[in-house]
């Protein structure tokens, strides 16, 4: 129940946990509340949990170093699908590619958080709660811009995670719906009707727990769900959110979509994805980053597609980022090390794509942060306040001082279609 922060009541917490989650159903609610305008802008963010490889998602072919930094990472770089003169994307990233070429995708490189130690939780939190150490904040950057005052759909918004519990980059002040699939070996696995009906007349008398009862079943669709692809016994290690099956990806990019274009349903939508601590075997065409990539690009063009279909993909902003990036040098497994800098994917109907945005500070060993890492020039800090600016309208004041506090000196990046 720690994720419900914002209603203390022993019945509004009874409202969130046995509206849904605690009962098996397919979806879970924390407490109930009224959506975003049906016409409203929408943005979901995706969270790369375990530090993906940016010069292997987008690698920088045309630097002159890149070739001696990669070492027997390079060769697999060859089939890359060029982007401009310098960097190109994995080959896993078709469909990327493709928005990238409709002009739907920019891609943000040398980008990074100011914490520039190496442990996944400590990253993660900083990650999420939009600060500049771990655990100074206990709340989230999304759910403090969402709720802020100066925000254009503020009091009237309301966000879902697609996970079994918020995670902490919503969590705040206002109102968070959850979502994720219950699975059984044969697929979904639903309520049985007398259960469902015993708790509406149980419910029938109290407003608070009825309202959440009937936003269980509202988000509860009726497709069934199909069984996890993910091959048996593969984890994907999601790091201080535990473990998730990645194969998972895609129907939780499905259902964000099926969520964002309900009228007046919420505005905002985190999704997240494990697997990306590729200590080792990283030139497997058929290994876990390779795959990891290629179930990313499928999620985010089965996101595109639902939101296409549902008339919202031009009011989209989607935020693709990670906790940090990989040292520039092979280790000796063939894979890459905890390291500083990365790639960021920031997509959508909305954004000015066809580009990518890098200061770039070169692969030569000189040019690293502490001789091994991809050099932050951008902070992903001004990366996220030129989509809450320009996208959710949330006041340059409150997000250098409540939702990014202490960020005056960063400047948010222009991403959108003007």
């Amino acid at each position: 129940m720690e994720n419900i922060r914002f209603n203390s009541t022993r019945r509004s917490l009874l409202a969130g946990a046995l509206g849904a989650g605690a009962l098996g159903l397919t979806s879970r609610l924390s407490v109930a509340g009224t959506g975003a305008a049906p016409d409203g802008n929408r943005f979901v963010f995706v969270i790369l949990r375990g530090g993906l490889d940016g010069l292997a998602a987008v690698p920088a072919v045309g630097d002159a170093s890149f070739a001696t930094a990669r070492g027997a990472l390079a060769p697999a770089a060859g089939t890359a699908l060029a982007l401009d003169p310098i960097f190109a994307l994995h080959p896993s990233l078709m469909q990327l590619h493709a928005m990238y070429g409709r002009g739907e995708l920019a891609v943000v490189h040398a980008t990074g958080l100011s914490y520039r130690e190496r442990s996944h939780f400590d990253a993660q939190q900083v990650l999420e709660s939009g600060g500049t150490r771990p655990f100074d904040i206990a709340t989230g950057w999304l759910g403090r811009a969402l709720a802020s005052p100066n925000t254009s759909s503020a009091r009237s918004t309301r966000s879902i995670a697609l996970s079994t519990t918020v995670p902490l980059v919503l969590r705040g002040p206002g109102v968070v719906d959850t979502w994720a699939p219950t699975l059984g070996k044969g697929g979904a696995i639903d309520p049985a009707a007398d259960l469902v009906a015993r708790l509406e007349r149980l419910y029938a008398d109290d407003p608070a727990l009825a309202t959440a009862l009937n936003r269980a079943r509202a988000l509860h669709l009726d497709d069934a769900m199909p069984a996890d692809p993910a091959p048996a016994g593969e984890m994907a290690m999601n790091d201080a959110a535990g473990p998730t099956r990645r194969g998972n990806f895609t129907v939780l990019a499905q259902r964000a979509a099926d969520f964002l274009t309900q009228p007046g349903g919420p505005q905002a939508a985190v999704l997240e994805m494990g697997g990306w601590d590729t200590h080792a075997n990283q030139a497997n065409p058929n290994g876990p980053l390779a795959n990891g990539l290629r179930q990313l690009d499928t999620g985010l063009a089965a996101l595109r597609a639902g939101l296409v279909a549902g008339g919202t993909w031009g009011r989209t902003v989607i935020v693709v980022a990670t906790e940090f990036g990989r040292q520039v040098a092979i280790n000796g497994t063939l894979g890459t090390d905890h390291g500083s800098a990365g790639a960021a994917f920031v997509l959508g109907g909305a954004v000015r794509g066809g580009r990518v945005i890098a200061d770039w500070p070169g692969l030569a060993a000189r040019d690293r942060f502490e001789g091994r890492d991809l050099r932050t020039t951008t902070d992903l800090r001004g990366v996220l306040k030129g989509v809450l600016a320009d996208h959710l309208h949330v006041a340059g004041r409150a997000l250098n001082t409540e939702v990014f506090p202490g960020s005056e000196a960063v400047r948010g990046v222009a991403l959108l279609k003007g």
